[in-house]
């Protein structure tokens, strides 16, 4: 970490320990610093950590630096096309500033990128889509129609972020490890990632998944059940294909009744055949 991201943390932290007891100015200043600097991916509300168990950290300190954003804006006019289109937003969450330098390929149709969060070169933005503040978005990425990156979620290089697609935030609580997803993943129309979960390397999460932080996996070909260690998120590992499944329920009324219960299924690991199917993404960029 540089000096000056060192004592923007430093600041950060002060102030939100003092409650409402902060000055408001030296809050709007400080998240100003930093609503910079994560546009900027100097900063980060999760990084890489090789030594942790989901190859991850959370940097609770940015997450309190967002929040200090939030209490102490003040609600403002955001309208567009003079006032025409009307919306009123917090005064210290504007619209991320993007120009042809960025490399960043917005298609014309209502998307929305707030500042704060970070877009890689060649990302792409199919409209309507939302990026919120604290995301993170890799080099090369695709946000398909109608998708969303929660604040704090970290998108990694050359993921497709599938149509209707729903890539959770984790704001609060401060220590929760925001919604992964690392380089080189698919994930599938209709998809919900949620609560934190870690999506590593290569996997493709087919269409109509959903994935919590506390979702148990079913890997078939490992004939294992993949749980989330204790104070951790749920891990998917890297090439796993994982589908919508469904487990009986075996206890009371549930197994009179025949019910079963919706459950994520890994059904192979990624293959030949799979990468074939995935490269067509190519022709879309």
């Amino acid at each position: 970490m540089s000096a000056g991201l060192d004592e923007l943390r430093r600041t950060i932290e002060e102030l939100s320990a003092a409650g409402d007891g902060a000055d408001a100015a030296a809050a709007r200043e400080a998240f100003g610093a930093l609503r910079t600097a994560l546009s900027e991916g100097t900063a980060r509300a999760a990084e890489p950590a090789p030594d942790s168990t989901t190859g991850w950290r959370v940097n609770e300190w940015v997450k309190r630096g967002i929040l200090l954003g939030f209490r102490y804006g003040s609600l403002a006019d955001a309208s567009m096309d003079h006032g025409r289109l009307t919306f009123f937003d917090k005064d210290t969450l504007p619209l991320k500033p993007l120009d042809l330098a960025s490399g960043v390929r917005i298609v014309p149709g209502g998307s929305a990128v707030r500042d704060g969060a970070f877009l890689g070169r060649g990302v792409i933005a199919m409209p309507p889509m939302y990026v919120n503040i604290g995301a993170y978005v890799d080099e090369g990425t695709l946000i398909d129609s109608h998708a969303l990156v929660g604040s704090c979620a970290q998108v990694g290089k050359r993921v497709h972020v599938s149509a209707a697609a729903q890539i959770g935030g984790v704001l609060e609580p401060i220590g929760a490890m925001p919604v992964i997803v690392e380089d080189d993943v698919l994930v599938g129309g209709n998809t919900g990632l949620y609560e934190g979960a870690v999506i590593k390397n290569r996997a493709v999460i087919g269409a109509g998944t959903v994935l919590t932080g506390s979702t148990p996996v079913y890997d078939l070909p490992h004939e294992r059940i993949l749980r989330p260690e204790p104070g951790a998120p749920l891990v998917v590992p890297e090439g796993a294909v994982v589908v919508p499944g469904a487990r009986a329920v075996t206890v009371g009324a549930g197994r009179d009744w025949g019910l079963a219960l919706a459950t994520p299924v890994i059904v192979k690991y990624r293959d030949e055949k799979t990468d074939a199917r995935t490269e067509l993404e190519k022709w879309l960029r």
